[in-house]
């Protein structure tokens, strides 16, 4: 009896953690426009990532997503892949559904859980409609055929089927600030918190790697070792809304400093944005809870 019961738990477990891919017919209806998916590229900030080591994300407005960029972790070091129309080593065969599945459900297009080092605990907010026009920009940019360079990631994390449990704990898709807020600060919440996957980098993670939504944008260790991710909100960041809009456009601070690091791929984004969208996401982080 106790087998039977043991066999019964296992089974619904292994079910609650099986990878969870989008209804075959998610996207159907929905047509991507190019030019409005160059917008959430840049939003999203996909060419940060999926540049090919040492290519600047200024150098074109049609940039080579070969990928290959190393990401140090407390789980191993994993490589961004190929996203550009390469059909072999690219996603250039991939179907909207597919990029959908990737970015809002952690889900390859062979069926396996993917590594959160993709941010789809922040993706996962993103409308269907954001995807489909942002796969209709990917699929205008130059092929290559670079091939993705394996994670480098050991016992037990590289046991993929662990993630479904992860994703039990950490994936949702509901939002982290749920004040009533006004039309721009919600337009500045989606970028934050879906889009720019603001949380990914200024919020403190668990144990586990999941965000501790608890202490939202309050700064968190870098995860190359060197030095700290600051704190955002009102408790940390006293600029005014207009300072907090420049600096994303600009990449400069009120104190005259300038941008560094990652963050100035952010701003390079942000720059060939709308100057709405820059004003949207600070009039947000004005509402975020204050945390440090």
């Amino acid at each position: 009896m106790l087998f039977l019961i043991a066999a019964l738990a296992g089974a619904v477990m292994l079910w609650l953690i099986r990878p969870d891919p989008l209804d075959g017919d998610a996207m159907a209806g929905l047509t991507g426009a190019p030019e409005a998916g160059r917008l959430v590229f840049l939003a999203t900030g996909c060419a940060s990532c999926h540049l090919a080591p040492g290519q600047e994300s200024s150098d074109a407005e049609r940039p080579v997503l070969a990928g290959g960029q190393a990401f140090p972790s407390d789980f191993g070091t994993f490589y961004a892949p190929n996203i550009s129309p390469d059909p072999e080593h690219g996603i250039g065969a991939w179907s909207a559904l597919d990029l959908a599945n990737a970015l809002t459900r952690g889900v390859s297009r062979e069926g396996a859980h993917l590594y959160p080092a993709l941010p789809y605990a922040s993706y996962a907010k993103l409308t269907l409609q954001d995807v489909a026009d942002l796969d209709a920009w990917l699929k205008t940019l130059p092929a290559d055929a670079t091939p993705s360079r394996e994670h480098d990631v050991a016992f037990p994390f590289s046991q993929r089927w662990l993630l479904g449990g992860w994703k039990l704990l950490f994936l949702r898709s509901d939002w982290v600030v749920t004040a009533d807020l006004t039309p721009e600060e919600e337009r500045g919440r989606y970028l934050a918190e879906a889009m720019a996957h603001c949380g990914e980098c200024h919020t403190p993670r668990n144990a586990l790697g999941g965000m501790d939504t608890a202490r939202w944008l309050a700064g968190a260790p870098n995860p190359s070792g060197r030095g700290k991710v600051p704190g955002i909100t009102p408790a940390t960041l006293d600029w005014s809304a207009v300072e907090i809009a420049d600096y994303l456009t600009t990449g400069f601070t009120p104190d005259y400093d300038s941008v560094g690091g990652h963050m100035a791929h952010v701003v390079e984004n942000f720059a060939r944005l709308p100057a709405a969208d820059a004003a949207a996401v600070a009039a947000y982080l004005k509402r975020v809870p204050p945390a440090e």
